[in-house]
């Protein structure tokens, strides 16, 4: 079952055309990466989706276009969105950030049960429960923003450069627990991330842009394979 389609979907900023006709498609469960150098368009699509950019074309989730619907009603029907730059909430605690991700759930049993398995999912920020954000390594600010994300129990989790600025054990943990949490929870997730070998060992399929295009896509095995893609992003 396809859970989001993206058809031709287009976006500016002000008079400057960021998107031209971006087409993706995510399975119930599934993970999709995108791929493409620094400016393609990469964030802008996650942004797209989760309604913080005018956009045209054609979003469609479980078959219903939601382009342009407020950030608040995209996140309330599943989708959550960890933005580069984390966004950890450095005036509250660990905890309450956790807390704060599931603003929106009504069921307090089951949100205590879900802060602990976050806190078993991320050790570190067992640790550091009682801490500040604003007191958290990158690593660990990388981690409470996805844990925060979980607590809104998505169908669809937006994950936007996961690794970036954290020292390569750092990032393999954090992807570590992604994959973990994706097993687990049957979540599906877009996937963009810089480090591409990183992103490859977690996704089903990928999509990559240029200029604000989809220019390729295919199964993770396939484009592993190209010559072009491992020129590109995987080093080869």
């Amino acid at each position: 079952m396809t859970l989001l389609e993206l058809e031709g979907v287009t976006a500016f900023y002000g008079p400057v055309q960021v998107l031209d006709g971006v087409s993706l498609s995510v399975p119930e469960g599934g993970a999709v990466g995108i791929l493409g150098a620094n400016g393609a368009g990469k964030t802008t699509t996650l942004r797209a989706i989760s309604g913080t950019v005018r956009s045209g074309g054609r979003i469609l989730w479980e078959g219903r276009d939601i382009r342009n619907t407020r950030p608040d009603r995209v996140a309330a029907l599943g989708i959550a969105h960890v933005p580069e730059g984390r966004g950890t909430l450095g005036g509250l605690t660990v905890r309450e950030n956790l807390r704060v991700g599931a603003y929106l759930r009504k069921d307090r049993k089951a949100i205590d049960a879900d802060i602990d398995y976050c806190l078993d999912l991320f050790p570190n920020l067992r640790e550091r429960v009682r801490s500040n954000g604003s007191a958290l390594s990158g690593g660990e600010q990388q981690m409470l923003a996805i844990a925060r994300a979980f607590m809104a129990k998505p169908r669809l989790l937006l994950l936007d450069e996961a690794s970036l600025g954290l020292a390569p054990s750092t990032a393999k943990s954090v992807f570590d627990a992604i994959r973990r949490l994706r097993v687990e929870s049957g979540i599906a997730m877009i996937i963009v991330e810089q480090n591409a070998n990183l992103a490859f060992t977690l996704v089903d399929s990928a999509t990559v842009l240029e200029t604000g295009r989809s220019v390729l896509d295919g199964p993770t095995a396939e484009l592993k394979g190209m010559d072009e893609i491992r020129r590109a992003y995987l080093g080869g």
